[in-house]
């Protein structure tokens, strides 16, 4: 993860929460999604990888009940020390790039799952490094990255949606990168929509509650607000979020010469 990328998570760690407590139901509901894409079992040795507070790893350890202590690795300190006292979790401080590279080992490996929620966009080397994730992977196992599509309907400012789309990596584009990596390769949607109190939405807005908004100063947010306000005057705002979830799975069997020289799409 870029320096800059990692400061925004340890400024908004104590409040990262907060952002999403006006939904529990869509926290649990993207826990629930990852959890059945997975098909996670209580004997699977599992990792969130830029895990954050833990916020969706929680729930995940609340659905699946975990035998094995559910990893949750990120850069953040901060946030990883919200993670304390939660017996089904251990902290892990490393990155997707410590990992991919050895530089930190798992204690409980090879992995049977591992999951990355919108943290692909902060990878230098994408191919690189889910390549070398997939290598922690044992016989049968599933990798999983939820990502945000290469456009989106959030009620942002213009600026924002714009950047948003210069900086955003395509769905497709990962899927190739794990099917590169060895892996039998799927790439779905899923969609929730979502329904807030206006003022709530802005002021989780001027906390950049969205990495992507860290790259504005103060005034841009505060402008960018009085275009939000202008464009919604009404008092909730409702719109789609839609997630692509890339599955990989590592074969228990290679594949076949046929398969393997097989196009990069997903398989």
């Amino acid at each position: 993860m870029p320096g800059d990328a990692r400061q925004h998570y340890e400024r908004l760690a104590d409040t990262y929460d907060d952002n999403w407590a006006y939904s529990p139901g869509y926290v649990r509901w993207m826990a629930a999604r990852i959890a059945e894409a997975l098909d996670l079992q209580p004997t699977d040795r599992m990792a969130d990888i830029g895990c954050g507070t833990g916020l969706f790893a929680r729930e995940v350890a609340d659905i699946v009940v975990p035998q094995h202590p559910l990893q949750c690795v990120d850069p953040s300190a901060a946030m990883l020390k919200q993670i304390d006292g939660f017996a089904s979790l251990l902290p892990i401080q490393a990155s997707a790039e410590d990992l991919a590279e050895r530089r930190v080992r798992l204690p409980y490996v090879p992995l049977d799952a591992a999951w990355m929620k919108e943290a692909v966009h902060h990878l230098v080397d994408p191919a690189g490094t889910l390549a070398g994730l997939a290598t922690l992977l044992a016989p049968g196992g599933r990798l999983l990255i939820v990502m945000l599509p290469a456009s989106i309907e959030y009620p942002l400012f213009d600026a924002a949606l714009r950047r948003y789309e210069e900086l955003q990596p395509d769905p497709a584009d990962i899927a190739r990168h794990l099917t590169a990596a060895g892996l039998r390769t799927s790439l779905t949607y899923v969609e929730h929509r979502l329904t807030l109190d206006r003022e709530r939405y802005l002021a989780m807005v001027r906390a950049r509650y969205m990495s992507l908004l860290s790259l504005f100063s103060d005034e841009e947010i505060e402008a960018g607000i009085t275009e939000i306000r202008a464009r919604h005057p009404e008092p909730e705002l409702s719109f789609p979020d839609r997630f692509a979830f890339i599955l990989g799975r590592r074969d228990c069997v290679p594949p076949s010469p046929a398969e393997a020289a097989a196009p990069g799409s997903a398989r």
